[in-house]
């Protein structure tokens, strides 16, 4: 399946439904993208706004990936880093693909169409990302490129006695 990757498209009411779609869906088969399932659109919502007005105020960029339909398949945010001393690289944020295009190459376009949009941004020279332990995303990362630079055991508490390792990922974009 071919996506179509954009960078900070227009935001308008079918991509807003589009996004909210896939994280919710995302979301409710247990992918890791901040929720616990089950999630509705309207759980969804809050987290989505942020991103968009983060979007409108240029502190983040938006990359989603359409199918041969127009429909949004998948999606990550960068970033910018606002400290001034860090500000040489970004972090990626929410990166998400819809289930039944997991393990079918989609995960590796749309990290590929991440780091294409953050060489384009100046001055940027790696892109960090955080993902959540006991799904084997690391594993993931690491063959796009990414390498581990840390992991906080037991940093994220899933639901009780469901902790997770929180692991950095780190990809050097020079």
């Amino acid at each position: 399946m071919t996506l179509t990757f954009t960078v900070d498209p227009v935001v308008d009411p079918a991509l807003r439904d589009g996004l909210l779609e896939l994280w919710t869906e995302v979301s409710n088969a247990g992918g890791a993208v901040g929720f616990v399932p089950p999630v509705t659109t309207e759980d969804v919502r809050p987290s989505l706004v942020k991103h968009l007005v983060a979007m409108v105020e240029g502190t983040q960029r938006l990359i989603v990936g359409h199918d041969e339909d127009g429909k949004v398949v998948a999606a990550a945010v960068l970033a910018l880093n606002p400290h001034r001393l860090m500000r040489h690289w970004v972090m990626a944020y929410t990166v998400m693909v819809a289930p039944h295009l997991q393990g079918r190459g989609a995960g590796r376009g749309l990290m590929a169409a991440v780091a294409d949009a953050a060489r384009t941004l100046d001055g940027i020279e790696a892109i960090r990302l955080t993902c959540r332990g006991g799904l084997g995303l690391e594993h993931f990362y690491a063959a796009c490129g990414y390498k581990e630079v840390g992991r906080v055991p037991d940093a994220i508490r899933v639901g009780p006695g469901d902790d997770r390792d929180d692991i950095t990922m780190l990809l050097p974009l020079h």
